[in-house]
């Protein structure tokens, strides 16, 4: 589930950083490209307007000092002009139309380039006749009462033009692809202290409170953030080992005190026969928080020692099968007949071989078992099997309680979480620590817990995966 302030989609930021760097090249190479395009595009049609204008003049001159000597083959004279092959030439001589090209007639003129070489000017116009593109300059010769005109076919020019820009596209696109590589290498130098944070920080959540950064002394940046983070680390592993130390030192005092009144609380019951009923009643209170009392401060204790990391693992190769059982019974062996769960081994988990420590998994499912006593009137069933994965041993114990809401089947696992529902699902409410014990246990064996619903949907399961152990089975 997103967060109030996620945006569900948004790029990470080594995406973000190598998407900035591609369009960073992609918009210089398009503006360089744009620049060298047009610059380009306007000095070649410059130079071949200033190429037409000069053969357009030398053409007239040479038309006019023909006609001046009134030359008979005046036909001749024009298709004698040198207008190379993209170019050609008309000659209006007093209303009589000479042409050099029977693709380019009068009619190809534009009206206003006539009109403007009448009135004596010279000009110039960019036309098109099909697809070619035409640069035509209309020059008077007023002497004879004449008029020339030059036309040149820029089909060339325009090819050479989008050959370059095609060119520069694929220079733009080469350019884009070369940033974003080289936003791909300075992202992976800029994330990798990043990266090393992050590493560092999934290290110390689940328990490694001895990972620190390393401390670069030549970036002052970096090794600002190294030293602060190593400083927060030792504060922190500080306050929990200050905090274990509290916990253990309590639970230890506490103890003797307790080993006193459990003594007294003996005497009591001795000589119940002796009190009046309210002492009696008095007797039974005391009883059942003196129980509570003794569980937690067992609890305290334990999880002090795992704080300290002095609960070591004691390996063991053991049958599936026979381990549920035996410790079933052992933390059932104080309940009537009719309240102990019933044992279900699938033939696939019976003879499967876990790498254990006994001693934790026994723990693990004497808490479940306590925690269904005291929250769902008991537990219905203890199961085996192994999941479709065939790599670890699947024990879950199912109770027939009011259930577990889904957001509240994380939090059980915390420390003194007993949950809203805490009041109504047992007569003694028990201490927050089992659940916060089996995942620990649990998480030492490279294990798994979770809860589902129950069969059929009624109760609680609380489901132990134990991974097999690697040698065959028998």
């Amino acid at each position: 589930m997103s967060g109030a302030g996620e945006r569900p989609g948004r790029l990470g930021l080594r995406s973000r950083l190598i998407a900035t760097f591609a369009l960073g090249a992609l918009s210089l190479s398009v503006l360089m490209g744009a620049l060298v395009y047009f610059t380009a595009r306007h000095t070649l049609v410059v130079e071949q307007q200033g190429a037409a204008l000069r053969q357009a003049y030398a053409n007239a001159a040479l038309l006019r000092n023909a006609l001046a000597a009134s030359i008979p083959s005046i036909d001749a004279e024009v298709t004698s002009l040198d207008t190379g092959r993209a170019t050609a030439s008309l000659l209006n001589d007093d209303g009589r139309w000479f042409s050099t090209s029977l693709s380019i007639s009068r009619s190809s003129l534009p009206t206003s380039l006539r009109s403007d070489v009448r009135s004596g000017h010279v000009s110039t116009v960019t036309s098109s006749q099909g697809s070619s593109p035409l640069l035509m300059v209309g020059v008077p010769i007023p002497s004879v009462r004449s008029s020339y005109y030059f036309v040149v076919d820029l089909s060339d020019l325009e090819h050479t033009l989008r050959v370059l820009l095609a060119a520069l596209a694929a220079a733009a696109a080469v350019t884009t692809v070369l940033g974003a590589l080289v936003g791909l290498i300075a992202s992976r130098r800029t994330m990798r202290p990043l990266t090393e944070v992050s590493t560092a920080a999934a290290a110390i959540a689940v328990g490694d409170l001895t990972t620190r950064l390393p401390v670069d002394r030549r970036d002052p940046d970096l090794g600002a953030l190294s030293t602060s983070f190593n400083a927060m680390v030792d504060q922190l592993e500080e306050r929990i080992e200050r905090d274990a130390r509290f916990t253990s030192d309590v639970s230890h005092e506490l103890r003797s005190p307790l080993t006193t009144l459990a003594a007294s609380l003996e005497v009591l019951e001795s000589a119940r026969a002796d009190l009046p009923p309210r002492a009696d009643r008095a007797v039974d209170l005391m009883a059942g928080d003196l129980r509570r009392f003794q569980r937690m401060v067992a609890d305290l204790l334990e999880i002090s020692r795992l704080d300290a990391g002095s609960g070591d693992l004691a390996l063991d190769e053991v049958v599936a099968g026979e381990l549920v059982r035996q410790c079933v019974a052992a933390a059932s062996r104080d309940l009537p007949e009719a309240d102990r769960p019933t044992v279900r081994i699938s033939p696939e988990a019976e003879p499967c071989l876990l790498l254990v420590d006994k001693r934790r998994v026994e723990r693990i499912i004497t808490n479940l078992l306590e925690n269904a006593r005291l929250y769902a009137g008991g537990a219905t069933e203890v199961s085996a099997e192994v999941p479709a994965d065939g790599t670890t041993v699947a024990i879950t114990v199912a109770d027939a309680g009011p259930g577990i809401a889904p957001d509240e089947r994380t939090k059980v696992f915390d420390r003194f979480y007993r949950g809203v529902t805490s009041g109504r699902r047992g007569a003694t409410d028990g201490s927050g620590l089992g659940l916060s014990l089996v995942a620990e246990h649990v998480r030492r064996l490279d294990g798994d817990v979770r809860i589902v619903d129950g069969p059929d949907g009624v109760g609680t399961a609380f489901v132990v995966t134990l991974p097999i152990s690697e040698e065959a089975t028998p």
